[in-house]
């Protein structure tokens, strides 16, 4: 991993604080990612500010970041008024925040991050579960039992011009693998919501496709998004969300 940490401040004060705090910072840093390639952070401030616990920004770049099993080729973050523990981390404490951190920024998943990220509990259980309650609100998962989360495994994933296609199996009772496909235009609603338009879900090779119009998918009073941009292996989110302590 390489770390750039930030430019050396001027006066006697601000050089002892970025002493303490600069690798204050890039720890907590690397402990919130399982791994990361380059780490890149600065942190802007005033001696009187700093020395309160108050620092006005947090600049962060980072690439090829792998956080709580979500694999992200790129991220770039701005966090602001973070107030942190740093009377404890002048005494060797691990930095921590006091409050909730506003950060703005924008991430960049590629197609191979996305498979990736399929092989790690959280994407993975969240997508069968997405699956599971299509199929419950719709009729159909009686004709499937016992439909149980870990007879699901998802191999595949292409991002296509606004639009995501998922490729898995279902394995029952019987072994008998059967193959499923979900191909889902992936939209914004509003900044709190996403809205897959139109959904299509295949998971009979004798039935015809459940088309769905207009699932939504909230993701909380914490997130803003601004945009949601899939092209061609690769997919864009801009926004704001709230980093609670």
């Amino acid at each position: 991993m390489d770390v750039e940490t930030p430019d050396t401040v001027q006066s006697p004060k601000s050089r002892m604080i970025s002493k303490v705090l600069s690798p204050a910072v890039q720890l907590w840093l690397r402990s919130q990612v399982e791994q990361v390639e380059t780490l890149q952070f600065k942190i802007t401030g005033g001696d009187r500010q700093i020395l309160s616990g108050h620092i006005p920004t947090v600049s962060v770049t980072a690439s090829r970041a792998v956080y709580q099993g979500l694999h992200l080729s790129q991220v770039q973050l701005e966090g602001t008024g973070i107030r942190v523990n740093l009377g404890q981390v002048i005494k060797g404490k691990p930095l921590r925040l006091l409050e909730p951190v506003p950060v703005a920024g924008q991430l960049v998943l590629l197609t191979n991050d996305l498979l990736a990220s399929l092989q790690a509990p959280l994407l993975s259980t969240a997508v069968t579960e997405f699956l599971i309650t299509l199929l419950n609100s719709n009729g159909i998962s009686h004709s499937l039992d016992p439909l149980q989360e870990q007879q699901i495994s998802w191999q595949h994933i292409e991002i296509e011009e606004g639009q995501l296609t998922l490729l898995g199996t279902l394995t029952d009772a019987t072994l008998q693998i059967t193959p499923i496909v979900i191909r889902a235009g992936l939209h914004l609603a509003t900044p709190q919501v996403l809205k897959l338009n139109p959904l299509q879900i295949q998971i009979s090779q004798t039935l015809p496709p459940l088309v769905l119009d207009g699932f939504q998918v909230d993701l909380g009073s914490e997130v803003n998004l601004e945009e949601l941009a899939l092209t061609s292996g690769q997919m864009l989110c801009r926004g704001r969300l709230s980093v609670l302590p």
